[in-house]
């Protein structure tokens, strides 16, 4: 997983931030470009590792912060839970940050093996601390201090090589590996960034040497895994948790960014790289509807588990194996983006056809992608000066620019080119 990274900071869709090897991998494998996950990092790995949607697991509000008394619930079974049944070896490297409040939350006793990265959402890429204390902790031991000066990125990378190259090839393995960039505090090793001293902006130069440096450290695990030969029998996902922060990232043309609901907050950059995808799927971009919480079920299947025991678990994720690797039609239809219940608007200064409804509250701060169609509701990051409580449409779904028009009953018109729009009150 990486983190904080743009729609627009990758190089196969054009940005100006190298980065080869994600390019290549991303060629040789499948591109995921109508996937949604969440608006920010705590929702989307707890998703991501339990198949569960953020509203039942009490993350719709957004991070975990430090101190807070709230973590993954620990009744909910994590992947690495579910795999080590299957008898696979389970290593987390990187981000954790779904909660570290007590023994029971921490890597180690939600079914990994072994944990080496820092537990919370963010600290100092060199010194691995925040400003409450060293974040760096092999298992549930704090080492923060024997690696000061070592950057974070090549850390990961390293004990991610290590693993590989240590790890007995007659067992199965599963590894998650979740950078720690391209997330605050901006910092990079000079060489990279010197690569960009064209870019007068400061935190996009440095965030675009976060990008770079990170994309060489993937590189250098996929080199381990062909040295180790576990590649051909390797199955590669690459996901961020959200859209590129506003400081420092790029979504275009997507409207938005981290934190918020519209498109360049939610639709993720990921793709799938693996000697099991059909041949007529390498190379392709696949623009089935797809979310982060289908990983788990996908995961699963990969390993052997059989049908109707994932359908027998109370997922919301579905099983994506075969659209990712055969390009068939998606099981999904929908995505809930996110509802949150306690975010309402509290005053309305205008008259709002749709405020008094027998449906729902569209006070709510809510997003839903329902086939080709969107609808946002409540307070959203940016305030938009257009039309209220209209719903716009898809017509274009190959490209990544998408036009919308307005329905005839509501009046209004809306032109805009770079986001979708159905109902928004502020």
């Amino acid at each position: 997983m990486i983190d904080d990274v743009g729609w627009n900071d990758v190089g196969y869709h054009g940005s100006s931030i190298s980065t080869p090897h994600m390019d290549t991998l991303a060629k040789e494998g499948t591109k995921l470009e109508n996937y949604y996950v969440a608006h920010l990092c705590s929702p989307s790995r707890g998703m991501f590792l339990t198949g569960k949607h953020m509203i039942h697991l009490g993350m719709e509000g957004g991070i975990i912060m430090p101190f807070e008394r709230k973590c993954l619930p620990v009744n909910e079974a994590t992947i690495a839970q579910e795999l080590k049944l299957k008898n696979y070896s389970t290593h987390a490297i990187g981000k954790w940050h779904v909660g570290y409040y007590k023994k029971a939350c921490l890597p180690n006793n939600r079914g990994f093996d072994t944990f080496f990265g820092i537990i919370g959402g963010c600290a100092d890429h060199y010194t691995h601390k925040n400003t409450h204390w060293w974040e760096l902790y092999r298992n549930n031991i704090s080492i923060a201090q024997e690696y000061q000066g070592h950057y974070s990125t090549d850390l990961y990378a390293r004990e991610a090589t290590n693993v590989i190259r240590n790890h007995d090839a007659s067992k199965p393995m599963f590894m998650y590996l979740a950078f720690q960039a391209a997330h605050l505090p901006l910092q990079a090793p000079r060489k990279y960034i010197d690569m960009y001293s064209n870019i007068e902006d400061p935190d996009r130069r440095v965030y675009a040497a976060m990008v770079t440096c990170m994309d060489d450290a993937i590189g250098n695990v996929v080199d381990q895994l062909r040295e180790a030969g576990l590649w051909n029998n390797t199955v590669l996902i690459v996901s961020t948790d959200n859209g590129g922060a506003k400081i420092s990232g790029n979504n275009w043309p997507l409207k938005g960014s981290k934190a918020s609901l519209w498109e360049g907050g939610v639709r993720g950059v990921a793709f799938v790289t693996s000697p099991f995808l059909a041949d007529h799927v390498r190379g392709t971009s696949n623009h089935q509807l797809m979310h982060v919480t289908d990983w788990f079920p996908t995961m699963l299947h990969v390993a052997g588990v059989y049908s109707d025991v994932i359908k027998s678990m109370t997922l919301d994720g579905v099983n994506q194996w075969n659209t990712i690797s055969e390009n068939r039609q998606t099981e999904r239809n929908d995505v809930l983006i996110n509802l949150n219940v306690n975010r309402k608007v509290k005053h309305v200064h205008y008259e709002e056809p749709w405020l008094d409804n027998e449906h729902f509250d569209v006070r709510i701060k809510s997003a839903l992608r329902l086939g080709n169609w969107k609808l946002l509701t409540g307070s959203q990051v940016y305030k938009l000066h257009a039309c209220h409580g209209v719903a716009c449409q898809y017509t274009s779904t190959d490209d990544m620019e998408c036009h919308y028009t307005s329905t005839d009953d509501m009046g209004c018109q809306y032109t805009s080119t770079d986001d979708m729009i159905s109902v928004h009150i502020y």
